[in-house]
């Protein structure tokens, strides 16, 4: 399933085009603080990334789980020990059905062993993605990692061999083994590995819970620690783990939430 080309966005983006509140997307929240240092915001109790604004001065970038309810959510704001609640609507949003053939039925119904690895894995990358460092994001809007068709939306409710799992977290690239793999902002590269479902991956925290991840790298050119600048490569394309052939895969996360890549790239559809 071939989708948009990269590049293909309408107009220019902004913070406010990011403002897609669906279970899976983003809400962009104007705070009534003033004050020269930006308030403590969370949701659903974990930290979010607040960004500063003109009019107003403060603005939060909230990530919402595939899993929110349509209904008015709240964020908390905390300033000069006041706590203020922020109501906002959530809208809906249908995601399709994708159906996947995988060759190794162990990537399917995995054997005794190989859950004791995905545990084990599980756990190193909710970690991965539940840090919240201090530093501010040095951009948002964000590049995509590579150039070339998208593949597999996010939200996609899959099932591997006829048989449901867990819906895409994450946006896929069409494109071959060997390409390219650029971070889309600066960021510090916070976990890698060979993981049994994602193959050769790469964590980058961009600040304030902004992370992104990078599955089914050929190569990995990063390690724990290195800082990356904004397009700096990190890794080539492959078809490691769970796949059907050559792609990558994009997760980017805020607040501990899995969001629609396209979204921050101007590929967003309703």
């Amino acid at each position: 399933m071939t989708g948009a080309l990269f590049g293909a966005q309408a107009a220019p983006l902004t913070l406010q085009s990011l403002h897609h509140p669906v279970p899976g997307g983003v809400a962009i929240v104007a705070l009534p603080s003033t004050n020269r240092i930006p308030p403590k915001v969370t949701f659903q109790n974990k930290p979010v990334l607040v960004v500063a604004g003109q009019e107003p001065r403060w603005i939060a970038v909230v990530g919402l789980p595939l899993d929110t309810k349509i209904q008015t959510q709240v964020l908390l704001v905390t300033e000069q020990q006041t706590n203020t609640a922020i109501k906002f609507e959530i809208k809906d949003k249908k995601y399709r059905e994708q159906r996947i053939t995988v060759s190794n039925s162990r990537h399917v119904n995995p054997l005794a062993d190989d859950m004791v690895r995905i545990t084990r894995e599980l756990e190193l990358q909710n970690a991965a993605y539940r840090q919240f460092s201090p530093n501010i994001p040095s951009n948002v809007l964000l590049d995509a990692p590579v150039k070339g068709p998208l593949s597999s939306p996010f939200g996609l409710k899959r099932f591997f061999n006829d048989e449901p799992r867990a819906p895409h977290s994450g946006l896929d690239f069409a494109v071959p083994t060997g390409t390219p793999v650029a971070a889309p902002a600066a960021g510090k590269v916070i976990l890698t590995g060979d993981y049994f479902f994602n193959g050769n991956t790469v964590f980058l925290d961009h600040g304030q819970g902004l992370i992104t991840m990078y599955c089914h790298l050929s190569v990995i050119d990063v390690k724990v620690g290195d800082i990356l600048a904004r397009g700096q490569v990190l890794g080539r394309v492959g078809a490691t783990g769970r796949v059907t052939g050559a792609h990558l895969h994009w997760n980017v996360s805020l607040n501990d939430a899995r969001v629609d890549p396209a979204i921050f790239i101007g590929q967003f559809k309703p």
